[in-house]
């Protein structure tokens, strides 16, 4: 061992003592361990939208574009393309000769046969929202696909590099449970256990030759702090969390390992609107207006993370700059709360009794401790519920909660992949049950502006709507927090926070 990291790991030994973490276990020099914060869904990118499924389905399916190491859309199964001047219909030129694993061809039609599959109202597709913009997909000759759009969707290339939209294997009809699974990208899947892992080997198919690891081993983690505990047990390379509360111990002790950077995602719980207390507005208000945003992410969270009045991160919106006014002190803002409960029925004979439900992590729980007892001098009983990932959700997507731990990481780096999942029509993936046409109506006509300063304007309008009604409650802008090991070289922290394990490589 290399006389630094001898050093520095031999530094942590009270801090690992402290945290109860394995004992350190020697790593293959050949596999790349990377934790995710729950398990993998399904094989299948179009049958789930958490974050854990589309990463790894990220490393095994390409499409006609694909992320580099900055979160940025580069070539992928497609050498180039070009947007007609209305920016509403778009050339991708194929790259001849690509293949699937199994040797199969991947062409034009192979792309179009994904979107339509996307798009079928029979595959209840949760993701299928992220396809709205596409009108449709045509194969204008062997090496080229057509791509006409809805309305000026900007951000095209980089909605063409999710998985949902990749060149899937559906030319075979039990791919899901194959193994290796056939893929169109870097890596194929050999194995999943269930709780376990998911191991990855090289495509020996993939056009872009053989990526730099071998193999990649991705294992769900419980919550951020098991995911740190193994990390400085040196069982894995990359930590995708840790917990907010441990960042003073571990940048002194482990330096640039440490990474923080901004994300492109909101923080939020969802109020059920389907159901009394949060089907009254009024309600919504009151506990929003209770909120103190600063003390959350200064003292509680204190990684960086920014104070939310909205869902959309302000860096989407910036090309229609406004002043915000300075918010009300506190004591003004709970008198306005009490006079909302009042109006509402609530009050000291008639306490508001609600459950707050969050899934399985120590900054989660933080969290909804926090506002319970911010909510509680307005006579507010909140009861805590906690459940792993799995259920949290599920319970979530079945509208069989009051108010949940929720949020929302950007598929893509634009305000509608923010505002859409909200929309009357969003199906499963609207916790909270809201509906407002005015909302749907002021989506819709942002998504037909193409100058982009009209544009940011009239997604800030439905934005400001959004956030009068308060369906959710934001409290925070992301950053990503991230443990990477010194022994990983081709890490670089972006607004997206991806990271292909084709971007990456060992050091030797």
């Amino acid at each position: 061992m290399e006389p630094y990291r001898q050093a520095k790991w031999t530094g942590l030994a009270m801090l690992l003592a402290a945290c109860g973490a394995p004992a350190p276990q020697q790593r293959s020099e050949q596999t790349l361990v990377r934790l995710a914060d729950d398990d993998i869904k399904s094989i299948d990118p179009q049958a789930s939208s958490d974050l854990a499924t589309m990463r790894i389905a990220a490393e095994q399916f390409e499409g006609a574009t694909r992320l580099n190491a900055k979160g940025e859309p580069e070539p992928g199964l497609a050498m180039k393309w070009q947007a007609s001047p209305d920016g509403l219909m778009w050339r991708f030129d194929i790259r001849p000769g690509l293949r699937f694993s199994d040797g199969q061809p991947i062409d034009p039609q192979a792309l179009v046969a994904t979107w339509q599959r996307l798009t079928d109202p029979r595959s209840a597709s949760p993701l299928a929202e992220l396809a709205r913009p596409i009108a449709r997909m045509s194969v204008a000759d062997p090496h080229t696909l057509i791509v006409k759009l809805r309305h000026p969707t900007p951000h095209l290339p980089e909605l063409m590099a999710h998985p949902a939209l990749a060149a899937l294997p559906i030319h075979r009809t039990n791919w899901t449970t194959e193994r290796p699974v056939i893929a169109s990208g870097a890596y194929r899947l050999t194995a999943w256990v269930l709780g376990d892992h998911v191991l990855l080997d090289r495509n020996p198919a993939w056009h872009d030759g053989h990526a730099p690891l071998a193999h990649i081993a991705w294992k769900p983690v419980s919550d951020s702090l098991t995911g740190m505990k193994t990390f400085l047990g040196q069982q894995a390379d990359i930590a995708s969390e840790f917990p907010a509360s441990r960042l003073q111990d571990l940048k002194p002790r482990l330096g640039p390992a440490v990474h923080i950077a901004p994300y492109r995602g909101s923080y939020y719980f969802a109020f059920n609107t389907r159901r009394p207390p949060f089907n009254d507005a009024r309600v919504r208000r009151a506990l929003d207006l209770a909120v103190d945003r600063t003390w959350l992410t200064q003292s509680l969270m204190a990684t960086g993370v920014a104070p939310a009045l909205s869902v959309v991160p302000p860096a989407l919106l910036k090309a229609c700059e406004r002043l915000v006014p300075a918010p009300l002190p506190m004591p003004a803002r709970l008198a306005q709360a009490r006079a909302l409960l009042h109006e509402a029925g609530y009050g000291p004979a008639h306490p508001l009794r609600f459950s707050i439900r969050f899934n399985s992590d120590a900054d989660h729980k933080r969290t909804a401790v926090a506002l319970a007892a911010m909510w509680a001098p307005l006579g507010v009983k909140a009861e805590l519920l906690n459940s792993e990932a799995s259920l949290h959700f599920a319970s979530l997507r079945r509208g069989d909660f009051d108010l949940a731990r929720s949020g929302w990481i950007g598929d893509v780096s634009a305000p509608e992949n923010f505002l859409s999942i909200h929309r009357s029509s969003a199906g499963p993936s609207n916790y909270s049950g809201y509906s407002n046409q005015e909302f749907d109506d002021a989506l819709d006509q942002a998504e037909q502006e193409a100058n982009a300063q009209r544009r940011a304007c009239a997604m800030r309008k439905a934005t400001d709507i959004l956030a009068s009604d308060a369906p959710v409650l934001p409290l925070w802008f992301y950053v990503s927090k991230s443990l990477v090991s010194d022994r990983v070289a081709g890490w670089q922290d972006n607004l997206a926070n991806a990271h292909p394990s084709r971007t990456l490589w060992f050091k030797r």
